[in-house]
């Protein structure tokens, strides 16, 4: 693959076209002072933000690979912190659901 991807009509759009009009976009969508930092420096960072962004609102990963192009395998992967990081919470449903660790009004 040579960077390039087809526009509407059936030409090439070239990788650095979308380089150059990205650097012209981020004063214009970021904070001033964000604009010289390493926040979404390339577009691809903005498409690990959002993967990333969804695990942590709780789509299940089939849901999140969908959405992103990717098999769930990859996004286990690649993404296996941001899933790891709710295990605290995962536990907390799973007891909530088995009924576990609740006291029920008679021993209260």
């Amino acid at each position: 693959m040579d960077g390039s991807s087809p526009t509407s009509g059936g030409d090439l759009l070239g990788t650095s076209s979308y380089w150059r009009v990205w650097q012209e976009a981020r004063p214009l969508a970021l904070p001033p002072d964000k604009v010289d930092s390493l926040l979404a420096r390339k577009p691809y960072h903005l498409r690990a933000t959002c993967i990333t962004n969804w695990l942590r609102a709780g789509l299940p990963v089939a849901e999140v690979a969908r959405r992103a192009g990717n098999s769930p395998e990859v996004i286990h992967r690649r993404y296996a912190g941001v899933i790891d990081d709710s295990e605290e919470e995962n536990n907390k449903k799973i007891e909530k659901t088995m009924g576990w660790g609740q006291e029920s009004d008679s021993e209260a």
